[in-house]
């Protein structure tokens, strides 16, 4: 199966969240395939559907001094932030188009993978944590774990939207802004302060997007715009990242 790769630049949230509506409305008809799309955000706070506001400790008038947004989300998972220098995906999946058809659980657990090998790539070694989603850097030297990546995902009619969030070069003083995924007593990191040298963005996009390749067995195929993706056929066609 072919995994159309839609790489785009730094946009609005707002406009993600209707980009992913058209996505998911495409590949629920069978006009697209399956299709991660790769982008950043301005600064960003987001609410899942078991987020408190609570976990927001800035407050309303600090965050729109620093004219950062605020959106409550239909996806899982507490409180995060986006922002310059995080690679953000969104894989718009049909679930239905793997034999057997993969389960919520197990998309996840695949996501976690992909992320995990990527950051491999740049000799940053990383694991799950039982009982909390996401991407982390091993406890070790008297330090606790450090998340790497966040992950919180909606399905609807068995297509997924909303993602992940990979800190590449994040301003980490910025998660000062929540207790990110509600989670108290862990720190976050980026690959800037973990890997050396420290990778660039497009090396951590090729990266990311090889390794979903693999470990959905998809061959990725590089699209050049959003009229491309729509225009083209959910067909088999030859990979264009290895």
């Amino acid at each position: 199966m072919i995994l159309h790769l839609l790489n785009l630049a730094r946009i609005a949230y707002s406009d993600a969240l209707d980009l992913q509506h058209r996505l998911v409305e495409a590949r629920y008809e069978g006009r697209i395939g399956n299709t991660l799309v790769l982008l950043e955000h301005p600064p960003v706070l987001t609410l899942g559907r078991n987020a408190t506001r609570a976990n927001i400790i800035a407050s309303d008038e600090f965050l729109a001094y620093r004219g950062v947004e605020i959106h409550e989300i239909n996806r899982g998972g507490d409180v995060t932030y986006h922002g310059p220098g995080q690679l953000v995906g969104y894989p718009i999946i049909d679930l239905r188009s793997f034999a057997p058809r993969l389960g919520a659980v197990e998309y996840v657990r695949k996501m976690e993978e992909a992320l995990i090998r990527a950051c491999g790539d740049f000799n940053v070694p990383t694991a799950r944590i039982a009982g909390r989603t996401g991407v982390w850097i091993p406890a070790g030297g008297g330090v606790l774990e450090k998340k790497v990546a966040a992950i919180g995902v909606h399905i609807s009619r068995g297509i997924t939207s909303h993602g992940f969030a990979l800190n590449v070069t994040t301003d980490l003083r910025d998660f000062d802004l929540i207790v990110p995924c509600g989670i108290s007593d862990r720190a976050v990191t980026s690959l800037e302060l973990e890997a050396d040298p420290p990778p660039s963005m497009e090396a951590v996009q090729n990266a990311v997007a090889r390794q979903f390749g693999r470990v959905f067995d998809h061959q990725v195929l590089a699209v050049e715009s959003l009229e491309e993706l729509l225009a083209s056929k959910p067909v088999a066609a030859p990979a264009t990242l290895g």
